[in-house]
């Protein structure tokens, strides 16, 4: 029921009509046919994002699928929230769906803060085997469990960092900067060791906090840093990959209950598809985006001695194996080792050689 499968994404921005929202894909409005069900998905990026893109497809699968009984109502860049609050709302009922990243996981389920170890996979391509196997879908499970439903891991990508003061080479160029860092302490933790100055900031004040001055540094995927246009309070980027993020499209159990079970398959299906979308706008982000970031104006630091960055976050590993035990740890290292056979396994908080 988790596998993925090729879609090419389609546009549902937010309050559509029904006229308008079902022409699209071919299906027209009858006037005594039954009102379509509109159900409301938050995320905190834009719709050209990869969860937004993601969104598109998702939103275009139900309803295709459904006959036009189902509309999804599109509502981006934090219009809803920022995600901990989405995640509130989510378990409330008060919103049906929301694609969250992995981030704020920890928030609600706190084993889900393992993969913001930094340098916990070595590429994003390791990391999608890992959420697709026995692991992942593991997760889905215990997701399941707080009040919610998962429906599909899908993807934010990997993360680099940008600042507005100094290129950034080593660990010891992180001295002195105020970095922001989303809602996770074990994030927080890793930047610690590294030596930064971390700031823990809800995405929607992100770009203000940059542009003020109130931080100088953030870290996010490329096509984050493209799309919330970070480019234009950033100068430098360095290509880091340290934290491979994922996401997950969620729906409010209040919400999945009410469908039936043919319809919860579609559902099910097309958050599948979502994923698979937010992956592949990920892997072109990875492909194109550091040109068309040259081309905005960063100075783009490419060659990163990520095995020196991996070796001072190792401090922080003592207090990593405490919250999330070292057989977790060990069990996803030796999983993402056995996804890429021509990868050496990689010591507990250490990156890859």
């Amino acid at each position: 029921m988790r596998s993925l499968a090729r879609y090419k994404s389609r546009l549902f921005p937010g309050g559509l009509f029904c006229a308008a929202a079902l022409a699209a894909i071919g299906i027209g409005c009858v006037g005594h046919a039954a009102a379509p069900k509109i159900l409301k998905f938050g995320y905190i990026l834009s719709p050209s994002s990869q969860l937004g893109k993601g969104e598109q497809v998702f939103a275009a699968e139900v309803t295709a699928r459904t006959g036009g009984r189902y509309i999804i109502e599109n509502y981006p860049d934090s219009m809803l929230g920022g995600e901990i609050a989405m995640i509130d709302d989510v378990k409330l009922g008060a919103l049906d769906l929301a694609f969250i990243t992995g981030a704020p996981l920890s928030k609600l389920l706190p084993e889900a803060g393992v993969f913001n170890i930094p340098f916990l996979f070595r590429d994003a391509e390791q990391a999608r085997s890992v959420l697709d196997g026995p692991i992942g879908e593991s997760f889905l499970q215990k997701l399941d469990q707080t009040g919610l439903t998962a429906l599909a891991w899908g993807e934010n990508g990997m993360r680099h960092i940008t600042n507005s003061k100094r290129p950034v080479r080593t660990p010891d160029d992180l001295a002195g900067l105020r970095l922001r860092l989303p809602q996770s302490d074990v994030m927080t933790a890793g930047f610690t060791a590294l030596g930064a100055e971390v700031e823990q900031i809800p995405f929607p004040d992100v770009y203000s906090a940059l542009r003020s001055g109130r931080v100088d540094a953030e870290e996010n995927p490329i096509a984050t840093i493209l799309s919330a246009k970070f480019f234009e309070v950033q100068t430098y980027l360095t290509l880091t990959g340290h934290i491979y993020d994922p996401a997950v499209i969620m729906i409010s159990n209040d919400a999945f209950a009410a469908l039936s079970d043919a319809d919860k398959r579609i559902f099910e299906e097309a958050a599948k598809l979502a994923a698979k979308e937010s992956r592949d706008v990920n892997s072109e982000a990875e492909r194109t985006g550091v040109t068309a970031l040259k081309a905005k104006g960063m100075d783009v630091i490419e060659v990163v001695d990520k095995t020196a960055f991996a070796n001072r976050v190792s401090a922080a590993s003592p207090a990593f194996e405490k919250e999330f035990g070292r057989d977790l740890i060990e069990r996803i290292k030796n999983a993402a080792v056995a996804a890429s056979p021509k990868t050496a396994k990689i010591p507990i908080g250490q990156g890859p050689r």
